[in-house]
């Protein structure tokens, strides 16, 4: 029903070019130069160097860090609870509601 067409691609007859002679070239040597004596290379990065200062205040950052990610994680797990808690009361209430309803009737 449906066939793709293959696009044939023959060869161009008419631009042919003739491959290219390359003919070699004369090396002539050049005057000797002693090479430099190899440097040792810059360092890129600077060197970091703690103080006690410096330790003590990563340490207090770190622990910062900690107790406020602590502290977030512990309010979103009381505020599930809490709504779990709130969910299940309301849910009780409910079915309450329609047991004695049915009972009335």
């Amino acid at each position: 029903m449906l066939r793709p067409k293959i696009p044939t691609n023959p060869t161009p007859a008419d631009h042919l070019t003739p491959p290219v002679v390359v003919e070699p070239t004369a090396v002539v040597p050049s005057a000797q130069v002693p090479h430099p004596a190899p440097v040792a290379p810059a360092p890129t990065r600077p060197t970091v160097q703690l103080t006690p200062g410096t330790a003590l205040a990563l340490v207090g950052g770190g622990t910062a860090v900690v107790l406020v990610v602590g502290a977030v994680l512990v309010s979103m797990l009381l505020a599930v609870a809490i709504t779990g808690a709130s969910v299940a009361v309301c849910a009780l209430v409910i079915r309450s509601l329609v047991h004695a309803d049915a009972k009335r009737r």
